[in-house]
């Protein structure tokens, strides 16, 4: 009994001691990294449907928009080769492998080194091991280098959004919803943050910035309040501090117009700088232009954009090549989610997809 005793204590020593779960105050967490349900949510799948039930996405998750309408385009075969330019949290991804059937291929890119592995694991935990998922740390701007390294594809999915999880994090500076470092980069390794950039433009990049990248209408009083603060040795390091920079150049605004036209400017502002530091339209570009090298004959394309600035670049793309030659077919009419998906999922409205077929 002793032997048998000891061996169980050994045993027990040999284990990795239980880590408890960090505590916070209140019914309910307040904090980001105290929202465990939320940032594990394959573990709380009740928790994260009433959630979602709401019409809110879980911190830590992305909602994959128009899955049913990419698949239906896509066609995808077993034994295909295909490709998701932007992997993300990887609900697209998933879905196409299950189309796959245990044979073929899918590559998935993403810059971001955070979210990435994240997604790896989840979907090698799902048994989508190296076999048929590999997943690349790449800008889908070097499509080219992918194809030599691994061969053209039969099918590739393009989803221009930026990630839920990459939004809700603090940290990452994505929104001026909560207050964080004025960061912006989808690979937070890599180049200069927004702070910085705004500290490096001077008055007309920041104006042109605005215009071009968001059309913003308040683009020269928001230009005029950032070069005032920088005369007295102040710049924007945090995501309240730009708002409140926002909020200072609309004080003109009557009162009852204000706070909707802060919230949209500040909308506005965010995706004009997060466009500029990660050279998005410039990445969009090549991509476009590298694509129909990439693809197999009959190769299915699917694009989802989130503004006019991209859907324009994809439009105008789809076209000449269908003038060229190109492209034998491409959509008539831009693609929306449907009206109970965005109810579901309001981060789905603004969504756009478009296709292509080789």
């Amino acid at each position: 009994m002793e032997e048998q005793k000891s061996g169980q204590e050994s045993g027990k020593q040999g284990q990795k001691p239980h880590k408890r779960r960090k505590r916070y105050s209140g019914t309910h967490p307040k904090k980001y990294e105290e929202k465990y349900k939320e940032l594990n949510p394959e573990k709380y799948g009740d928790t994260i449907e009433k959630v979602i039930g709401k019409g809110s996405t879980p911190a830590g998750m992305h909602i994959s928009i128009c899955v049913q309408e990419i698949l239906d385009f896509l066609d995808i075969k077993p034994g295909q080769h295909g490709l998701d330019a932007t992997l993300g949290y990887g609900g697209h991804t998933r879905k196409m492998l299950e189309k796959l059937e245990g044979h073929g291929h899918i590559y998935g890119l993403d810059v971001d080194p955070i979210e990435s592995e994240k997604t790896k694991k989840r979907l090698h935990d799902l048994g989508y091991g190296e076999d048929i998922l590999t997943v690349k740390l790449c800008n889908f701007a070097d499509i080219d280098k992918v194809a030599e390294e691994h061969g053209k594809f039969d099918f590739v999915l393009a989803d221009l959004g930026v990630s839920s999880m990459q939004i809700d994090n603090p940290e990452r500076g994505f929104t001026y919803k909560f207050d964080g470092p004025l960061d912006l980069r989808m690979n937070p390794q890599k180049g200069e943050s927004a702070a910085q950039r705004l500290k490096s433009m001077d008055a007309e990049e920041i104006e042109g910035m605005l215009v071009e990248n968001s059309d913003e209408p308040y683009a020269a009083e928001i230009t005029e309040v950032l070069m005032n603060w920088r005369k007295h040795g102040k710049s924007p390091e945090t995501t309240t501090e730009l708002k409140e920079a926002i909020e200072e150049a609309l004080t003109f605004l009557p009162e009852k117009e204000k706070k909707e036209a802060v919230k949209k400017s500040c909308q506005r502002t965010f995706q004009a700088l997060r466009i500029d530091v990660n050279q998005e339209f410039e990445v969009l570009y090549a991509f476009l232009d590298k694509l129909p090298q990439v693809m197999n004959p009959g190769g299915r394309i699917a694009i989802l954009t989130f503004h006019s600035g991209e859907d324009r670049l994809v439009k105008r793309a789809f076209k000449e090549g269908k003038k060229a030659g190109i492209y034998s077919e491409i959509c008539k009419d831009v693609i929306r989610p449907s009206a109970q998906e965005c109810a579901r999922n309001p981060r789905a409205k603004c969504t756009k997809m478009r296709w292509a077929i080789i």
